[in-house]
């Protein structure tokens, strides 16, 4: 008697799939690009800032840094919170080997003065050239009233 070794997995000829269908990963992606199109608005609202009203508009442009300050004076860097006592280190860092060095300071409007004179004496120390303030135009209704 002589025993034959067959392979543990039989080929099949002629039924091998040819196409992949795409229909279930182009509907997967569908709903993940609506999940992120409805979330995204909510991501970038940021950091809540009342920011002091003025008559003339200001916004920041696009180069420089964006430095926002909460009413808790937590002082906050793109997306880390900085200890103030550190942000001169992390502002030489910022614009090391850069040609302008421009930023531009959110401030809570009951901030008291001497604490945002003190983040642009820290800012003029760290090499800052250009510090901008951004404040929020005045509403229709409150320039009546003035």
């Amino acid at each position: 008697m002589v025993l034959k070794a067959r392979p543990l997995y039989k080929r099949r000829l002629g039924t091998s799939l040819s196409e992949i269908n795409v229909t279930p990963f182009v509907d997967v992606m569908l709903v993940l690009l609506v999940i992120f199109m409805v979330t995204a608005p909510m991501i970038q609202s940021g950091i809540s800032v009342n920011l002091p009203q003025a008559e003339t508009e200001s916004t920041p442009a696009e180069e420089g840094l964006t430095l926002t300050i909460t009413k808790d004076k937590y002082i906050h860097i793109e997306s880390s919170v900085i200890n103030q006592f550190l942000l001169e280190q992390k502002l030489k860092e910022y614009f090391y080997g850069k040609q302008k060095k421009i930023v531009f300071i959110r401030a809570d409007e009951s901030l008291p003065y001497g604490f945002i004179m003190r983040i642009l004496d820290i800012s003029k120390k760290a090499g800052v050239e250009v510090t901008g303030l951004i404040t929020r135009p005045i509403e229709p209704e409150e320039k009546n009233k003035k």
